[in-house]
């Protein structure tokens, strides 16, 4: 699934605005343009499987309450902050949405396992021919 496909809906979703912090001189310390979004993942609908790989994909981000916070300040804009917030929040959920295929074990054949044997066997003789030379 594709970060383009994911629709959230927006009653989920309540943006606040921060002082964000690094670089940038006084416009930083007078302009709120960090978002912090904060997503309601119950309200989503999710399957378990997709909640169960969201709780691992998010980590901390994830409150217990069942919020999911992102907070950007990667742009000196509310809008541009807000764009990159909501673009991670559904690149979040688009991988959470796939579906991890099952592993089936296989064990190697009779004929695998002896050209492993063999090839040991061979590695084991050029090994031994290291040794001291004797001049016998």
């Amino acid at each position: 699934m594709k970060p383009d496909d994911v629709r959230i809906p927006d009653d989920a979703l309540s943006e606040k605005f921060l002082a964000a912090t690094g670089p940038g001189g006084q416009n930083v310390n007078k302009v709120a343009t960090a978002c912090q979004l904060r997503c309601n993942v119950f309200a989503l609908g999710l399957s378990p499987q997709a909640y169960a790989q969201l709780k691992t994909i998010a980590g901390s981000k994830l409150t217990s309450g069942g919020e999911l916070i992102i907070t950007a300040r990667r742009y000196r804009t509310q809008e541009g902050n807000r764009e990159d917030a909501r673009a991670r929040l559904a690149k979040i959920i688009a991988d959470a949405r796939i579906v991890q295929a099952k592993r089936r074990a296989t064990r190697p054949s009779r004929a695998a396992k002896a050209r492993r044997v063999e090839t040991k066997k061979g590695r084991g003789e050029v090994k031994k021919g290291r040794g001291k030379v004797s001049l016998d």
